[in-house]
C-alpha cells in the first residue's frame, strides 16, 4: 500500500470559512438591520489575525436559503485526519454567531474543537433547502 502524500497546500490546508453570499445569504434587501458586508470584513480580519490558523472566502449560493445567513466551517487538513467533516452553519445574522463561528475556527474548527452549545443549535442540514 502506498503512503498518503499531501501536495501544495493540501499539506498544510487550515480550518476554513465558507461564507456564502448569494440569492439571499448577504442580501440586505432580504435581511435588513444584518450588516453583512462587516460580518465579512470582521471574519476576514480575524483570519488575517490568525497566523494562518483559518482563512475565508465566499461563494455563490450555498443552497439551504430559507436558514440564511449559511457558514460553512471545513476541517483543516489535520481537523479532517482525526475525523472532523463540513458543518453547515445557519442563520448566522448576528454579531454573537459570527464570534462564536470566529472562536471555533480559531480553536482549530471541526475535528480539532467542539463547537458551542450556540453554535450546534445552528447547524443545519444543507439536504434540507
Amino acid at each position: 500500500m502506498s503512503p498518503v502524500i499531501s501536495i501544495g497546500s493540501a499539506a498544510a490546508r487550515p480550518c476554513t470559512l465558507v461564507v456564502c453570499r448569494g440569492c439571499c445569504c448577504g442580501n440586505a434587501r432580504k435581511h435588513p438591520g444584518t450588516d453583512h458586508d462587516w460580518q465579512l470584513a470582521r471574519m476576514r480580519a480575524a483570519a488575517a489575525e490568525s497566523s494562518g490558523r483559518f482563512a475565508v472566502r465566499t461563494s455563490e449560493c450555498l443552497g439551504p436559503c430559507g436558514q440564511a445567513n449559511i457558514v460553512v466551517v471545513q476541517p483543516s487538513r489535520e481537523g479532517r485526519r482525526r475525523g472532523g467533516r463540513a458543518v453547515w452553519i445557519g442563520f448566522a445574522m448576528d454579531d454573537d454567531s459570527i464570534d462564536e463561528i470566529i472562536a471555533w475556527a480559531e480553536a482549530g474548527g471541526p475535528g480539532m474543537a467542539a463547537p458551542s452549545a450556540a453554535l450546534t443549535l445552528q447547524v443545519v442540514d444543507p439536504r434540507q433547502t
